[in-house]
């Protein structure tokens, strides 16, 4: 039977066994997000009391880092996922890693670089809350990831610059060029999937998060005009004024992953992006999502599928 998702409220350690083991260690990495947690066997046989630890430091740091988690093979990565909320399908339109209805394999293949800054899955009328994300197989040097706290970004715009945005939506889809054009054989066979099924949905440029009640901008490269903006031009200049704030690097935090790691980030107060410096050395991530709600604007209305199968949640890479 799948373990109950622990309730916010707990927030004190309730087992023998995590007192014993003591409270995880979170470190800070970064001055605005990122942290390093020590300490923690990540499982879903984790106490309570840790697990409400674990995604408190999540709500406060937006992204947690968990090195030398080597014995989590796929289907240990699901039950742990499990104990944060309920397992997505592993993408809308990609297949899954063999066998795991829920893992998707964050590999770069040839030609395809998942290389724009972007919310996973914002394309969906209900992204994913929070994703979890596990190193297989990484290069000895390059292939970092780097994430972004779209909170903070909100509140370092001015006044003026908040009230615009407040009232702003944009229109996220996953039809558009997510190969680059260069892309061989191999790139462009690994493209079909991404645009058999068209998903589009208006979002609002500043969310509400549901359990923290900060406001967030919610862009990133899914996020493709501006709605009720007729000239193309105005709306990419909107898209990439809130979008800058985002990316400054006082807002973000950057990971050098070591196979065994995980990392898990609260996927409606952040984006992320690889950096592809790493060439044709292999990468492999696999990547667990889990269940989200609709977007809410800050007077309150809920994001508005276009298009595509509005009960499908699930991940972009």
């Amino acid at each position: 039977m799948p373990r109950t998702v622990v309730p916010m409220s707990h927030r004190v350690l309730d087992s023998a066994r995590a007192t014993a083991a003591g409270p995880p260690r979170v470190t800070p990495v970064a001055g605005r997000i990122g942290a390093v947690v020590s300490g923690v066997r990540l499982s879903g046989d984790l106490p309570d009391g840790v697990v409400a630890r674990i995604w408190d430091a999540v709500l406060r740091h937006r992204v947690l880092f968990f090195r030398d988690q080597h014995h989590l093979d796929p289907a240990g990565q699901v039950e742990f996922a499990r104990r944060l909320g309920e397992p997505t399908a592993a993408h809308p339109t990609l297949p899954p890693l063999d066998g795991h209805e829920h893992v998707l394999d964050v590999g770069d293949a040839p030609g395809r670089r998942a290389d724009e800054w972007h919310t996973d899955a914002s394309f969906t009328d209900r992204p994913p809350k929070a994703s979890v994300l596990r190193a297989v197989r990484v290069p000895p040097h390059g292939g970092d990831t780097v994430w972004a706290n779209t909170a903070a970004a909100y509140d370092g715009l001015p006044v003026e610059l908040r009230e615009v945005a407040d009232r702003l939506w944009a229109l996220h889809t996953n039809r558009y060029d997510y190969v680059r054009p260069h892309a061989t054989g191999a790139g462009r066979r690994r493209r079909e999937p991404l645009t058999t099924v068209t998903f589009e949905t208006e979002h609002p440029v500043v969310r509400v998060h549901p359990e923290t009640g900060e406001r967030a901008l919610l862009l990133g490269g899914f996020a493709r005009s501006v709605v009720g903006l007729s000239d193309r031009a105005d709306s990419q200049a909107l898209i990439r004024l809130f979008q800058e704030h985002v990316t400054r690097l006082e807002n973000t935090v950057r990971w050098h992953w070591a196979p065994g790691d995980v990392a898990i980030w609260d996927n409606r107060a952040t984006q992320h992006r690889v950096v592809h410096d790493f060439g044709d050395r292999p990468r492999s991530l696999h990547r667990v999502g889990l269940a989200g709600e609709a977007p809410v604007s800050v007077d309150g209305r809920r994001s508005v599928p276009r298009t595509g199968p509005a009960a499908r949640p699930g991940l972009a890479p």
